[in-house]
């Protein structure tokens, strides 16, 4: 179910990070306490059914309670092109699942998180970045979370 208020999200338990890409989909997943992120490898994925069988056995293994996934926004909060899809890929997810679903703003992640990989080559970067952008989307969201 997706969820329109943090409100109503649980407070204690593991949680997913999702930042949705059309070939590559980020993923980090906080400790039970959400103390602490920790980016796992991207998924390389060619069709969304594979994407959401891969998340499927993520909330399986990890025992997840939530999944937060960051939405593309334009700087002044319109929808993007790419929001569309991850609607769509999040509203497919909740058919597959009774797990609540929120949704964070993804903006500037993708420049957070090349800072926070640092200097490595290209081939580095497009291996961990989209991970490390669902790590800060995951800690926004924790921290979003912890405000309420």
């Amino acid at each position: 179910m997706i969820l329109l208020d943090y409100k109503d999200f649980p407070r204690i338990g593991r949680i997913v990070g999702l930042d949705w890409g059309l070939r590559r989909c980020g993923v980090s997943v906080s400790d039970e306490n959400r103390g602490f992120v920790f980016a796992r490898p991207q998924l390389y994925v060619k069709t969304q059914e594979e994407l959401i069988q891969s998340v499927m056995d993520i909330i399986k293994t990890d025992k997840i309670i939530g999944i937060v996934v960051g939405l593309p926004l334009h700087a002044d909060g319109s929808d993007s092109d790419t929001t569309k899809l991850v609607r769509e890929f999040a509203d497919l997810l909740s058919k597959q699942t009774e797990l609540p679903i929120i949704f964070v703003p993804e903006n500037l992640t993708s420049i957070a998180a090349q800072e926070e990989i640092g200097r490595k080559s290209i081939t580095k970067i497009k291996q961990e970045l989209d991970s490390v952008s669902a790590k800060i989307i995951l800690e926004n969201a924790i921290a979003m979370l912890n405000r309420i």
